[in-house]
């Protein structure tokens, strides 16, 4: 669900680090509802972060839930180039999808599912717990984005995909699904190997996968805690003054 959060600047879980601006209500959908898109933000970064900035060579963008909705949004996609990233090198973009249809509503949208761009083989890939539930809008992207390369990109709707059990597992689908795909797939692939990007017989446990993002999270909390404790204690403090010999 593309929301709109508004929290006071206690409510974040660590307001030293950019990529956990998460608030409490955040932090409430991840247990058992529809996953905001500052969760998937945070996954998207948490990626990048963690994992993507190990391969120097690599040019993957996981483009924020904000930026997809723009894409979508807007009749001439050309005019957002200043906005969004350089994609003149991608070789593969992550968008998530949200079928809100109405800009003015701050909650809207019911559904996420994932769209997969191969630049390099103009391909897209849509990925969708629900079957057939964003195919408009993730086609309609993969169109948009078409003008903004100035190539044409072939649309390819995956039956196979995961799906859902619960109704509100969507955005977990999402995250885990992008996960696999960037790890297990293209990031482990050679530069002349080709890979399968069907997902066919792979499983999502949603509630574990809950559970282990909310994990992840408190980790970068307590790890932020710890930061700023060492940082405001006199012995984590250096001093600026010169070292003095007996």
């Amino acid at each position: 669900m593309l929301r709109k959060v508004r929290g006071r600047f206690g409510d974040k879980l660590n307001p030293d680090d950019a990529f956990l601006s998460l608030t409490r209500e955040d932090m409430q959908t991840l247990k058992n509802d529809w996953l905001t898109d500052n969760i998937i933000s945070f996954w998207e970064e948490y990626l990048e972060r963690e994992f993507l900035s190990r391969f120097q060579t690599s040019n993957i963008i996981l483009l924020r839930p904000s930026m997809s909705f723009m894409i979508l949004q807007t009749p001439d996609p050309r005019t957002l180039r200043e906005a969004l990233p350089d994609f003149s090198r991608a070789t593969h973009v992550f968008l998530p999808i949200n079928d809100c249809r109405n800009v003015s509503q701050a909650e809207g949208g019911t559904h996420w599912s994932l769209l997969l761009i191969s630049v390099v083989d103009r391909i897209a890939f849509h990925y969708d717990s629900l079957y057939q539930g964003n195919v408009w809008e993730a086609d309609t992207v993969t169109r948009k984005f078409g003008y903004l390369l100035n190539m044409p990109i072939r649309f390819l709707h995956l039956n196979d995909s995961p799906q859902q059990d619960g109704g509100s597992d969507c955005g977990v689908y999402v995250c885990m699904n992008m996960r696999h795909l960037l790890m297990k797939r293209l990031l482990m692939a050679s530069a002349h190997e080709k890979v399968s990007m069907s997902l066919g017989g792979r499983k999502v446990d949603a509630n574990s996968s809950r559970k282990e993002m909310a994990k992840i999270i408190e980790g970068f909390r307590k790890e932020g805690e710890r930061r700023r404790s060492t940082s405001a204690s006199p012995m984590g403090k250096k001093s600026r003054s010169p070292p003095r010999v007996d």
